[in-house]
């Protein structure tokens, strides 16, 4: 099939890298010409992986391509995903100024037939204003497909590749059947291929995002009761992840969720639930518990140290996440910010953000290149990221290059009994 994917940002680069390796004839568009180099030659604008393999060699056998003309790739392609951003606006709401005047380009270029997908993470009703945008442009035939992506940054090649389900949203047989085929290829194991209306896929997405971010408020919740009550909440999260109901995932504690997803996801679907005068009152308290759970480590250390003027904090694991360098509304910003207004200095270390963590941080921090140089001199050490690197340390050389041998764990990389034993003291999350 020939498919134009327009954005190349973490959903649009992925799903077309990944299509184009099953055969079809994929061009990625995006308006920044800089960014249009740097992929042609291999280069990658984010850290994903598996994707830089995946877009070298499906360039190289010219499956993939990428331009910043529009209108040349949508009149070549039978299918046309819209991947482009919804940033979150001040009240909340996703915008989607992007997507609709994608919409609108696409329209003007249309040269007959197209399956139009909306592929970015929107509002429930957005195909329908999508198809609106498009009929008044053109009196050429298409579809409107709400197709939304479930891809975990880390893992999103894998994801793709490899999905739990597919969701496709469409009013039309037509349309219904090309996208069928064009995810066959992914889906010969048995995943299930889920065909509805549009307004429902949209909400999909929002629902699991929703949901798993009310697992992780909720989960956050049981470990601060655990620390007033001198309880271990690790048991407690292996009990209830033992029952069926609930299941393992998403139970673990920590200094809240971040990324690009949860943060504006949950807001959003509060918003537009509150449009239709319907007002979302779990998540609302889900938002709020996650906003306070990102300073609790600062919280830890100021009840440990008193005042944190002078303190000098190493900090691992600036990334909201282990496996990329996206520090979208990630604990690690809430904590800096926390951090230097009490007067303390910073030095941190991440295995792939440090240059996005230069970009949000600029001064304030001082970036090292290896995790141990964050370590010297540093009267504690704050952990924000389980990064695989981090799980099995040299103990005896951090406690050497710290001025005190005092660990904040926000992801409980390790066990308490193992860190007194190193003479360490250590701080976790739901631990007493």
């Amino acid at each position: 099939m020939k498919i134009a994917v327009v954005g190349t940002g973490y959903v649009g680069l992925v799903v077309g890298a990944c299509l184009s390796e099953t055969g079809n004839d994929v061009v990625c568009v995006d308006k920044i010409d800089a960014k249009v180099r740097m992929l042609r030659r291999g280069r990658m604008p984010i850290y994903e992986p598996g994707l830089e393999e995946l877009v070298q060699r499906n360039t190289k056998k010219k499956r993939l391509s990428f331009t910043t003309q529009l209108a040349r790739a949508v009149r070549a392609a039978e299918i046309i995903f819209i991947a482009v951003g919804t940033p979150q606006g001040e009240d909340g709401s996703a915008d989607l100024r992007h997507v609709l005047d994608v919409a609108k380009e696409i329209a003007r270029a249309m040269n007959g037939y197209k399956v139009i997908v909306d592929k970015s993470t929107v509002p429930v009703g957005t195909a329908a204003r999508v198809r609106d945008i498009i009929r008044r442009e053109t009196t050429h035939p298409f579809s409107v497909v709400s197709n939304p992506e479930f891809l975990k940054q880390g893992a999103a090649v894998e994801d793709f590749l490899k999905p739990d389900r597919v969701v496709i949203g469409a009013e039309d047989d037509k349309a219904r059947r090309i996208m069928r085929e064009l995810y066959a290829p992914f889906t010969r194991t048995g995943a299930p291929v889920m065909v509805m209306d549009c307004a429902s896929a949209e909400l999909c997405k929002y629902a699991a995002n929703a949901l798993l971010a009310t697992k992780i408020s909720f989960m956050n919740e049981v470990a601060n009761i655990c620390e007033l009550f001198g309880a271990d909440v690790d048991e407690v999260r292996r009990a209830i992840g033992s029952d069926r109901r609930i299941g393992p995932s998403f139970l673990f504690p920590g200094v809240g969720y971040g990324g690009s997803c949860f943060p504006k996801d949950v807001k959003a679907i509060v918003h537009f639930s509150g449009d239709k005068g319907y007002e979302f009152k779990i998540l609302k308290a889900v938002d709020a518990v996650n906003q306070r759970q990102k300073g609790r480590l600062v919280e830890k250390m100021t009840a440990h140290f008193g005042s944190l003027k002078g303190k000098s904090t190493a900090l691992w694991g600036p990334a909201f996440k282990p496996r990329t360098d996206d520090m979208r509304e990630a604990p690690a910003i809430t904590t800096v910010e926390k951090l230097v207004a009490a007067g303390a200095k910073i030095q941190a270390f991440d295995p792939e953000a440090m240059k996005v963590a230069k970009g949000l941080f600029g001064t304030r921090v001082t970036l090292v290149d290896k995790s141990y140089d964050a370590l010297k001199g540093a009267d504690a050490l704050a952990i924000l990221t389980e990064w695989n690197e981090f799980r099995e340390p040299d103990f005896a050389k951090m406690r050497k290059l710290l001025k005190n041998p005092v660990i904040f764990d926000g992801r409980n990389i390790y066990r308490p009994d193992v860190m007194r034993e190193q003479g360490f003291t250590y701080y976790a999350i739901g631990k007493p």
